[in-house]
């Protein structure tokens, strides 16, 4: 009953005050943070007229692609059919080109010479979405991308659910391809409309990870559904790698829902298990994650990004990359690289990263920054080795932090001795 933005169905969010314990419940757009990318907005009890919806309904229509999936297909199939001296791409409209489009496009910017081998990997020359506040579209780096596709082989699976990490479809495409023996297959979930021009109906569907929309309607809900359900629901795995600016709540309700669709066309007696899965997040999420999956835990290893100024592999203390994989895999079964610095821990049963030491109070490998972390008797925890136990807040933190913040109350209750992200109101 929600009401629809270009971008699908709008979520419910509520204003909150200084101790307020809720305020107005409004509609905004699920995939854009910043009123800028899409200024959707409809109070909850507002009475929309008939004439504003039917606006809305024509700016919803204007502001979808100018080509549906289908003719992106039959225009590659012409496009392969042209020699190489006339495949172009244009990069300001990010569109590949048929010679009869070209006298639109002489003042732009154009890609030609577009070989074979090129359109095998979209992402390596269409422009990366990098809106922190909508697409954040930060693509792995190789060395993560060929660590996810050997452990997804390692371990048995012969179809992954690719949602939103379009750099391991692409690989796992051009493999298959390439590779006679090579068994395994992709179905790539994004809200990146340009990669339709690439691949098929049963290779990609356009989809909104933060409101489970498929935009192609049932026929890609029922591709998704079938793709799940093939082998009676064995040997898939679903990976995703959402933006890190992105609601974790939202998230988890679309990521349960493709969890229940693979639970109701799998075969019967599965009980309450769950479709494996690998949740690529920064290691600061990880209460949000567990939160709403209890079963997961999470791995040291380091996930590293081509276009991304800070998370890339090689850096040392704070500047090492903060993403990391979450899963419902037991953890002794994901073998980490050993040449990478990473080892078997005996007693926690999973490999951890060279700097992450055994507590023996707290009875685990506590890092999760790579760095080797101190235990604190007083908070009876491990903690980040520049920590230290401050009296006045009765906790660890940096030595220049101000104590004036937790007398100063709660943004959400406006009680003192939390911080807003803490608040047992939000619950």
């Amino acid at each position: 009953g929600a009401p629809s933005c270009p971008h699908g169905p709008a979520l419910l969010f509520v204003k909150t005050g200084q101790g307020k314990e809720e305020g107005r419940r409004f509609y905004a757009c699920s995939a854009c943070r910043d009123r800028k990318d899409c200024n959707f907005f409809q109070w909850e009890d507002e009475k929309v007229s008939e004439t504003r919806l039917a606006a809305r309904e024509e700016y919803n229509r204007n502001h979808q692609p100018a080509f549906t999936h289908r003719q992106n297909m039959e225009r590659y199939k012409n496009f392969v059919l042209l020699p190489l001296s006339k495949r172009r791409f244009c990069q300001e409209c990010q569109q590949l080109l048929l010679p009869a489009e070209w006298e639109k496009h002489l003042n732009h910017q154009l890609l030609c010479d577009i070989s074979t081998a090129q359109l095998k990997s979209p992402s390596q020359f269409l422009h990366p979405l990098e809106n922190k506040k909508t697409n954040a579209q930060y693509l792995f780096a190789d060395r993560s991308c060929q660590f996810l596709l050997n452990l997804v082989i390692d371990l048995g699976f012969r179809r992954v659910l690719s949602v939103g990490t379009p750099r391991l479809h692409e690989m796992i495409q051009s493999k298959a391809s390439q590779e006679e023996d090579f068994r395994v297959r992709s179905l790539l979930l994004d809200i990146d409309f340009r990669y339709s021009q690439f691949y098929t109906e049963d290779e990609f569907c356009h989809y909104n990870m933060f409101n489970h929309y498929f935009f192609g309607g049932e026929a890609a809900c029922e591709t998704c559904r079938k793709f799940l359900c093939e082998d009676n629901g064995e040997r898939v795995i679903m990976v995703t790698d959402p933006p890190f600016g992105g609601l974790v709540e939202a998230l988890a309700c679309s990521f349960k829902k493709l969890m229940a669709m693979w639970k109701e066309t799998g075969k019967e007696g599965q009980g309450n298990k769950e479709m494996p899965m690998f949740w690529i997040f920064p290691y600061f999420f990880e209460s949000r994650i567990l939160d709403f999956f209890p079963s997961f835990s999470m791995m040291d290893y380091q996930v590293d990004y081509d276009n991304h100024a800070l998370y890339k592999h090689g850096k040392t203390g704070r500047r090492q990359s903060p993403v990391r994989i979450f899963t419902n895999l037991t953890p002794s079964m994901i073998v980490l690289p050993v040449e990478e610095g990473y080892r078997f821990c005996t007693l926690c049963q999973r490999y951890v990263s060279s700097g992450n030491q055994h507590c023996e109070i707290c009875n685990s490998c506590t890092s999760k920054d790579g760095r080797r972390w101190k235990h604190c008797v007083l908070c009876k925890k491990c903690v980040k080795p520049s920590w230290f136990h401050c009296n006045n807040c009765s906790c660890c933190a940096l030595p220049n932090h101000s104590c004036e913040k937790t007398d100063s109350g709660c943004f959400v209750c406006g009680k003192a001795g939390h911080k807003r992200t803490a608040c047992p109101s939000l619950s």
